[in-house]
């Protein structure tokens, strides 16, 4: 059995948060040079040209991609030959302390803006710290520790949605609702996306698998080829839109469509679709 150390974690999603407000992934970056490159809108290229140039800036002067440095979403996948060494000082401490450890100081040290509040509905006071993190956990073979945070901006999460369909729906009717789902997202979600989507499993899992899809790198098909041509069908249809960089016209509403897909009940059909903005943070790390 592998022992590793809560601080080694605590260290390694401190500048998880810190590298993902700070550099843009290269896949994301490649994937908007690509369309500057097929861009026929010139007030489009323009926009994309800046959001290249913004991410340069970022990544040499180690400053945030967007002041609105996120929700931290955290994937872990714990192998089940680890087991974690919690500190002397604190022998209770575990996984999701040493997570939200890691969290308070990356954001704390790299200045990034915090932006959770402690209960949604009444106060909605501040938790100074942007935890607690949203965190995702399975156990996995193996004796390794995988962390992948994910700094989730607010206002494209704000336009994800999710949809039970009769179990009749047709691969028409449901790419029909995701091309609206993105429409209607418009210039608020900060174009162009990077869309989400998950299908089948049930209520919560569908909108799990459209988060989860998030952090696939741009481009990598659905091994399913069914999947993976309504990957493709999604992404012209949604780049036919013309809603374009920023919303203000153009070919280049989104920059990939990935879905991920789950066994369901034979009644039912959730859909769920997770919207992210061009900025698209998120660092993963192995232990």
């Amino acid at each position: 059995m592998r022992q590793i150390k809560y601080q080694q974690i605590v260290e390694t999603v401190e500048k998880l948060c810190i590298s993902a407000a700070h550099e843009l992934p290269d896949d994301v970056l490649d994937a908007l040079k690509q369309a500057l490159k097929k861009e026929s809108n010139s007030n489009a290229r323009n926009i994309i040209a800046s959001l290249i140039e913004n991410a340069r800036i970022a990544a040499d002067e180690n400053i945030p991609l967007c002041q609105d440095t996120g929700l931290a979403v955290v994937f872990v996948e714990q192998g089940n030959d680890v087991t974690i060494k919690p500190p002397d000082d604190n022998p209770k401490a575990n996984l999701f302390d040493a997570v939200n450890a890691g969290v308070q100081s990356g954001y704390e040290k790299g200045y990034l803006r915090k932006s959770v509040v402690a209960e949604p509905l009444n106060e909605r006071k501040n938790t100074q710290t942007n935890t607690p993190a949203i965190i995702h956990y399975s156990l996995v073979p193996g004796d390794r520790l995988k962390l992948s945070v994910m700094t989730k901006g607010g206002g494209c999460e704000n336009k994800s949605q999710f949809k039970m369909f009769n179990p009749t729906a047709s691969k028409e009717l449901i790419s029909e609702w995701i091309v609206e789902v993105v429409k209607n997202a418009g210039a608020d979600a900060c174009p162009p996306f990077v869309v989400g989507i998950g299908i089948g499993g049930n209520f919560e899992l569908s909108c799990l698998l459209s988060k989860k899809a998030l952090l696939r790198k741009l481009g990598d098909r659905n091994e399913n080829p069914f999947y993976a041509e309504l990957e493709k069908d999604l992404l012209k249809k949604i780049n036919s839109l013309g809603l374009g960089p920023q919303g203000l016209s153009g070919d280049t509403t989104a920059l990939d469509c990935i879905v991920e897909f789950a066994p369901c009940h034979i009644a039912s059909l959730p859909v769920a679709v997770n919207i992210e903005c061009h900025s698209h943070r998120h660092k993963s790390a192995v232990i």
